[in-house]
């Protein structure tokens, strides 16, 4: 470990700027994003070679610091002190990189994340398929958090989470909590997945569906009795559903459609905007399945679903446009951070 660029200084600095990510490289100073701003670090001055490869040893294990050389990237977490880190190190022009991601210990609730009440609805059900989707670095995994740790706190359930690498780690309350990491605890999602069907699990966490099997399991897991929870990298539900059902073979595309319309219960997306007052505010839309969904669903008419969320906010579903809007009018954002996150900004237009 170099004393010139301690890696238990820089993880303490980030906690005291309330940062949620630092970014180390070869020949930089480090960087931390505050507030959704990259800052850089100066005190620390540039990181050398020896410094990064110092910083390495201590965030891997040999096994995973082998696969690192190997891959020439790789996924981790790091606990110091009771606190979690997500990691990605990777080589970028022969440099090393390093990214990491805070895990807060404490696992916030829905309220105090500033999300919907009705997303304590989809907690509540014994079986079904339940998406958060969003570009990386919207806080998927923190509103899942907050999701399972409400089953934890109000049901006798069997949790698993299967994850790459496990970030927040639960504290059994009224639930029992199985947690796998893949590589460690598992070889795959997928393995783990249909593992799971005889280790009596009433409640699945997946951290991500990386391919079609995966895919398949969690939906075959949801029509089978279980509450499946997972994320997607997509930007809103039509494209969410389009993403999961274009991942297969073109012959194997009607029976997902039908599995999928059978066994999805809602698809929450969600932005962190920034706030004018600081920090970060969620943005969001939430797709309800009901049976006029599930048709669409199952006759390829996704490209129909925004109108039925736009018009359907009695019946809890919640419009992107119009909770950017709602921000705007509560003097949370800027217009121009409204428009700047719409994907759809001429009928923003029309709410403000």
């Amino acid at each position: 470990m170099s004393s010139e660029h301690p890696i238990k200084e820089l993880l303490a600095a980030i906690e005291k700027e309330n940062a949620s990510d630092l970014h180390l490289g070869e020949g930089r100073m480090p960087f931390a994003r505050i507030s959704g701003l990259l800052i850089p670090l100066e005190k620390f001055g540039t990181l050398s070679r020896t410094a990064i490869i110092s910083i390495l040893d201590d965030l891997l294990p040999q096994k995973i610091g082998d696969e690192f050389l190997k891959n020439k990237e790789v996924d981790f977490s790091y606990t110091d002190h009771d606190v979690r880190f997500r990691g990605n190190a990777f080589y970028q022009q022969g440099l090393i990189t390093i990214a990491l991601r805070l895990i807060p210990k404490r696992i916030r609730s829905l309220e105090e994340l500033r999300l919907p009440p009705v997303l304590e609805t989809f907690t509540k059900r014994t079986q079904g398929f339940f998406l958060v989707v969003g570009p990386v670095g919207q806080g998927k995994s923190t509103t899942l958090a907050a999701m399972i740790e409400l089953i934890n706190q109000e049901r006798p359930e069997h949790i698993l989470t299967i994850e790459d690498p496990i970030e927040y780690q639960y504290e059994p309350k009224k639930s029992i909590i199985n947690q796998r990491e893949v590589g460690i605890d598992t070889n795959d999602f997928h393995t783990a997945l249909v593992s799971m069907v005889r280790e009596d699990i009433n409640v699945v966490l997946l951290g991500e569906m990386r391919d079609p099997e995966t895919v398949s399991a969690a939906v075959t897991a949801a029509e089978t009795g279980h509450l499946v929870f997972s994320t997607l990298h997509t930007n809103d539900a039509p494209q969410t559903i389009d993403r999961i059902i274009d991942s297969f073979p073109a012959n194997q595309q009607p029976q997902i459609r039908t599995q999928l319309a059978g066994s999805l219960t809602g698809i929450f997306s969600q932005r962190l905007i920034p706030r004018i007052a600081g920090g970060v505010i969620p943005a969001y839309e939430l797709l309800i399945c009901n049976v006029a969904v599930s048709n669409l669903i199952r006759e390829s008419r996704t490209h129909e679903i925004p109108s039925v969320i736009e018009t359907s906010s009695q019946a809890g579903m919640i419009d992107f446009n119009r909770s950017l809007a709602e921000l705007v009018r509560r003097g949370e954002i800027t217009i121009e951070n409204a428009y700047h996150y719409s994907l759809n900004p001429k009928i923003l237009e029309k709410l403000l």
